[in-house]
């Protein structure tokens, strides 16, 4: 089958997307399939990745599906592997394995914290550090999916906070040692995006209207706002690119955190 019209052409590359059952990261990787790519997942959740394989694979340039979770590294290595050996030489890398529930700080228990770091932080190092003699060398491309709690606090979420600080710092230090092997590395950060679990959160309408009146471009991302966000990294027209967190958020991050209160609506859109 031809790769249908992305304005990318990914014919013969190899993509490994982590977590991308579903939301942004499944709207990636159904994005580099359409452009040619053969894509591999992987995700905890069984029936998951088999609806994910089964959707990536309709468009005949090779899809693999794989149970694992980020925080076990034998899994994560095993499932890189796995899709070096069926694809060749990973040209795409998508960090998007996530974790997150709200708890206020004086009250969240150590092993919660715990948890969050050990998918969002640990299991992102996991990815990173089996990744690499994977790697197409030189003109790999890795893309980390972060989020604004990296750089703007929010209330109820000092887990998700610390971990995805850690995560784009992370990704700046691995742009530095790998970039003289020619592999550049950046991070999207999105923000409301409709199909994700934090726009779900939204009860009504109303809440749905004031959130986007709140933002400068005045509406939600779709799920292909981030997917041709990554499509470009991972292509040789961001070839000069290493090292950037860049915002795919219309604009939120412009706010800071003046609508970060626990009862806003941009709050709970936020915490995906």
């Amino acid at each position: 089958m031809k790769a249908a019209h992305t304005g990318y052409d990914f014919s013969g590359r190899n993509v490994f997307v982590s977590g991308g059952t579903r939301g942004i990261n499944l709207g990636i990787a159904e994005a580099y399939a359409k452009a040619g790519a053969a894509v591999s997942v992987m995700s905890r959740d069984p029936e998951r990745v088999q609806q994910a394989q089964d959707k990536l694979a309709a468009y005949g340039h090779g899809a693999l599906g794989q149970v694992g979770d980020v925080r076990d590294y034998a899994a994560v290595e095993a499932a890189l592997q796995a899709a070096h050996a069926k694809f060749g030489a990973i040209d795409v890398l998508v960090s998007g394995a996530a974790g997150n529930f709200l708890a206020p700080a004086a009250t969240l228990s150590p092993n919660g914290f715990r948890a969050v770091v050990d998918i969002d932080l640990i299991g992102s190092f996991h990815i990173m550090r089996a990744c690499h003699g994977l790697l197409r060398k030189p003109g790999a491309s890795i893309i980390h999916i972060t989020a604004p709690q990296s750089y703007n606090p929010a209330p109820l979420q000092v887990h998700a906070c610390a971990a995805k600080a850690g995560l784009d710092q992370m990704m700046r230090v691995l742009a530095l040692e790998w970039g003289q092997e020619g592999v550049r590395v950046n991070s999207i950060s999105p923000g409301p995006i409709e199909g994700t679990e934090g726009v779900a959160r939204l009860s009504s309408e109303d809440a749905r209207r004031n959130i986007a009146k709140l933002l400068p471009l005045g509406r939600f991302g779709q799920l292909a706002d981030v997917a041709q966000l990554a499509l470009f990294l991972g292509s040789e027209h961001a070839s000069f690119i290493t090292g950037a967190l860049i915002p795919c958020d219309g604009g939120a991050s412009l706010l800071g955190g003046r609508n970060h209160s626990s009862d806003s609506d941009f709050f709970k859109a936020s915490a995906a």
